[in-house]
């Protein structure tokens, strides 16, 4: 399974650097001179009406919350949904079983939070093994948002117990294979949110309050993912993760010589896949993907 062939969105690892501090007069060696650092893209500007569409993908949570929060806000929304269900019988038996679904469900999501703290898990090879580093103070829990003709799901994102980052797998299952194509991908999302920032398998959208990033993963995962974070989180942890990234091993000469260089035995890869008119229909019939 794998290669989540979308690359982050790249940063800056540290913003200001100044020159060097200069040397004393006597010392015998030079200050080493600063990094460089890659320059942020920052691709086409986003319009206040697009913006508004693209913070619809926050799904009544914000920045900030800790995981009791967004459980809190999860058991709100669970409420509403059942609390239209339970009105719509009035078979007592029906009632209670939906009222003990909404608690089991809520339980689920609860159960799934996992932190990131060196043990390998699941995870390491799925849809989001890009999103998230171990030993880094980040964490995870997800939910199936399968309503209204959805079966997506949502995943939050924690560093140091704070959500700063979610990611949508959206439905793909009604996309037709002729239709599962970036180029189809990237005329319906820029459709929906304006222009983005686009590079292979990926489109970024920036404002101030938050990034956003349509993402094909159709290659590997069958999925469409799109991510909505918070950027200054995003650029602190990058420079937490290349401190922390264990050391690289040089492959060993000997496993070199047998490796397949021209990968003539692998399987033929689909060209980078993605979307369709349908993804959005299938999130609420042309609007925004709502939870």
């Amino acid at each position: 399974m794998r290669r989540f062939s979308s690359r982050f969105v790249l940063v800056s690892l540290v913003l200001g650097l100044a020159a060097a501090p200069a040397v004393a007069k006597g010392d015998a060696k030079r200050a080493p001179a600063p990094a460089k650092t890659a320059p942020q893209r920052k691709g086409p500007p986003v319009s206040a009406e697009n913006k508004k569409k693209l913070a619809e993908l926050y799904g009544g949570f914000k920045f900030g919350m800790s995981k009791d929060e967004v459980l809190g806000v999860l058991k709100k929304q669970l409420d509403q949904k059942y609390e239209e269900k339970i009105k719509a019988t009035t078979d007592v038996r029906a009632q209670d079983t939906l009222r003990a679904e909404k608690k089991t469900e809520l339980a689920r999501v609860s159960s799934s939070y996992i932190a990131f703290d060196g043990k390998r898990t699941g995870w390491d090879v799925s849809i989001i093994e890009e999103e998230f580093a171990h030993n880094t103070g980040e964490s995870m829990f997800e939910r199936w948002e399968n309503s209204s003709g959805k079966n997506q799901r949502r995943f939050f994102f924690f560093h140091e117990g704070k959500l700063w980052k979610m990611l949508v797998s959206l439905d793909v299952s009604i996309i037709p294979e002729d239709k599962k194509n970036f180029e189809t991908f990237q005329g319906v999302m820029q459709g929906q949110y304006g222009p983005g920032d686009v590079e292979p398998g990926l489109i970024t959208w920036r404002t101030d309050e938050f990034h956003v990033r349509a993402v094909d993963k159709l290659k590997i995962y069958d999925a469409l993912a799109l991510v909505i974070e918070d950027p200054r989180v995003k650029q602190s942890l990058i420079a937490l993760r290349e401190a922390k990234a264990p050391p690289k091993h040089e492959t060993s000469p000997v496993i070199k010589s047998v490796i397949d260089t021209d990968k003539s035995d692998k399987p033929d890869v689909k060209s980078n896949g993605n979307a369709v008119d349908a993804v959005i229909k299938a999130q609420g019939g042309g609007g925004t993907p709502k939870p």
